[in-house]
Parts: C-alpha cells; sequence; structure tokens
C-alpha cells in the first residue's frame, strides 16, 4: 500500500484498499482516465487496448512488472486482478474496475 492510505484509520484504510470509493462498470472502448483503481474483476473475457500502471511495479500495456500486456492477452471472465491503474481503455469485454487509494 502506498504511504498515503496510513493517514487514515484502520477501518477506513481496510475499506479504502478493498475499493470502497466506488467502482467502474464499463462495457465499450471508452478511455477511462484519471482514476485510482486497484482491482479489475472480469465479468467477460476480455482484452485491453491500454492498461496504465501507476508506476512500473504493476503490470501494463506501456510499462510494468513482467512483459507488456498487449489486445492479444485475454483476461478470463472471472478473474480478478490486483494493483494500480490510473488509466484503461478496453479492447472488448466487460469488466468492474474498483477505486481506492495510492
Amino acid at each position: 500500500m502506498a504511504a498515503g492510505i496510513r493517514n487514515y484509520s484502520s477501518q477506513v484504510a481496510d475499506n479504502l484498499s478493498l475499493g470502497q470509493m466506488g467502482a467502474i462498470f464499463e462495457v465499450g472502448t471508452t478511455v477511462v482516465s484519471s482514476k485510482k483503481i486497484i482491482a479489475i474483476q472480469f465479468v467477460d473475457d476480455s482484452t485491453f487496448t491500454t492498461l496504465t500502471p501507476s508506476s512500473s511495479e504493476f503490470i501494463g500495456t506501456a510499462s510494468g512488472n513482467g512483459d507488456a500486456i498487449t489486445s492479444s492477452h485475454t483476461f478470463p471472465a472471472g478473474l480478478t486482478i490486483y494493483g494500480q491503474w490510473t488509466a484503461f481503455t478496453l479492447a472488448s469485454g466487460i469488466i468492474i474496475a474498483y477505486q481506492g487509494s495510492f
């Protein structure tokens, strides 16, 4: 967790880390940016055009840990990934992106 979450009580910090700052239900290819996404749940098999990590510690399309994600990488329905992202664009699929604090 990022240092900023330490400014909250234990209960509030737990809620923030679990996506209690809201969620985004995305079914299209609209650019979603300027967000703090901490988890992505895949409702349908999905691919990304862009998935922008908050730092190189997290997976993404432009940079990140390991190989870059491309639109040929399919995330299966039912999977949830955790990390820190600031923007995404779906190429296909349906997701719920949970917002948090980092």
